[in-house]
């Protein structure tokens, strides 16, 4: 089941994007030095009173472009696509302005949850201020201050309030996976290829499919599947085309609901700055993931095309070299019979499972092969490991100390690792952890 989603809201220089990094906190820290992963942040994970939610802040986005007013006008539209609760950010020092009172009447016809947030409320003086907010009409707003971290809590205990508490049932048996990727890479066409008939609309117009779809089937051999449709768009979803950084929010929503990830490429036009952004997610987020290459039919071959184009896209994507590359095309249906076979593959690849004495005799043997590193005369030391987690799979090394275990080196156990046991597909975890 997707996180709740908050969205942050607000006219510009209120201060959005630095509540946006109060309230991720630590779950925003980079976990990959690797070139690549994207570090562009307009979406992440937040945790309170012990439930997590996933947070936009619509700060990030740019329509520098556009008119003053439609540039606020279409943040809080996003807000009201994709957001469970708002919080909705003016600022104490300046009063209610013309801007935040556009804002207040998109979002009081919404019928979401509002918080009202007023920032740089830096000291107790200030409160006093904040009265004319009540204007507004979105009922008592919350003093807070960016900066400081000041009320922070008190907003997010209001929002916690609003997460619906259903639980959707999980089936452990359904592989469940989506197709992401750039507008106009075919991932309408190819959804419609693989299920065999035309379940959502196909059009060379990019952005047109307008609804999410999941769709079941099942393949030859009896295995249930689950595809959730990433390129779906209400139709308020028209203001997503304005720029293409709105689509990693709607990526984002059917890779936290996905054990598998499609990310689909366009042969056409080969690999694009976006198709990064939104592989480095699916990526950070544990998934397993698949590269299909689309509209391989329409690429004028010779001796080396195919291997050029594998060469460029592991080049491009470093920290995809566990994905496995398929060239298809949903017009002919090439290769696509195999897709299903490979979802598979990837994802007995994600369940699977261990022993500690088979991991640990793997990594004796890596340290055979290349001894510990040493950091001002201390020698790191690796004592023992288990997995601790699958989906994806996650070992703890134990070592005398957590420091020493530098990412080159927990690089390369991984690399030992899959030597061993393969794991195509899957990202895994290495996790240092001193020994008590």
């Amino acid at each position: 089941m997707a996180n709740p989603t908050i969205a942050i809201v607000g006219r510009p220089n209120v201060g959005k994007s630095t509540i946006f990094n109060r309230i991720a906190g630590e779950r925003i820290s980079i976990v990959e030095d690797t070139p690549g992963v994207t570090r562009d942040r307009i979406y992440a994970t937040g945790e309170w009173l012990g439930r997590e939610f996933s947070i936009i802040d619509t700060g990030g986005i740019d329509l520098s472009d556009e008119p003053f007013m439609d540039q606020i006008k279409h943040q809080a539209e996003i807000a009201i696509e994709e957001a469970d609760v708002i919080i909705f950010v003016a600022s104490g020092r300046e009063g209610v302005t013309d801007a935040d009172e556009l804002v207040a009447r998109i979002l009081y016809r919404s019928n979401k949850p509002v918080i009202l947030a007023v920032n740089k409320v830096d000291n107790p003086e200030m409160r006093n201020d904040i009265y004319e907010f009540y204007s507004l009409g979105l009922g008592d707003p919350f003093p807070i201050s960016g900066s400081h971290g000041l009320g922070i809590g008190d907003v997010l205990d209001e929002a916690v309030k609003h997460f619906s508490t259903e639980i959707e049932e999980e089936d452990e048996a359904t592989i469940k996976f989506s197709l992401i990727g750039r507008p106009n890479v075919g991932k309408s066409s190819l959804i419609n290829a693989i299920l065999g008939e035309d379940r959502v609309i196909v059009s060379e117009i990019e952005g047109t499919t307008r609804d999410a779809i999941d769709t079941r089937f099942e393949s030859e051999d009896g295995q249930q599947f689950l595809m959730i449709d990433t390129a779906g768009m209400r139709k308020r979803g028209k203001v997503y085309e304005s720029t293409e950084k709105y689509s990693v929010m709607r990526a984002m929503r059917a890779i936290e609901r996905s054990d598998i990830v499609l990310m689909v490429l366009n042969a056409e036009e080969g690999i694009r700055e976006q198709d990064k952004k939104v592989a480095g997610y699916a990526h950070e987020a544990g998934r397993g993931i698949i590269i299909v290459v689309n509209k391989w039919d329409t690429v004028e071959k010779e001796t080396n095309t195919m291997r050029d184009f594998e060469e460029e896209i592991r080049e491009e994507f470093r920290y995809l070299d566990y994905a496995p590359i398929i060239f298809v095309s949903a017009v002919t249906k090439q290769r696509l019979n195999k897709l299903p076979e490979l979802i598979e593959l990837v994802s007995m690849n994600q369940n699977l499972r261990i022993p500690s004495a088979l991991l640990n005799d793997v990594v004796m043997d890596a340290i055979a092969i290349n001894p510990t590193p040493t950091d001002k005369g201390k020698r790191l030391k690796v004592f023992y490991g288990t997995q601790v987690a699958i989906k994806p799979p996650t070992f703890v090394i134990f070592v005398n100390e957590e420091e020493l275990m530098h990412f080159s080196y927990a690089r390369f156990l991984e690399n030992q690792i899959r030597k061993a046991f393969t794991f195509e597909g899957t990202p895994i975890k290495i996790i240092p952890r001193r020994r008590k």
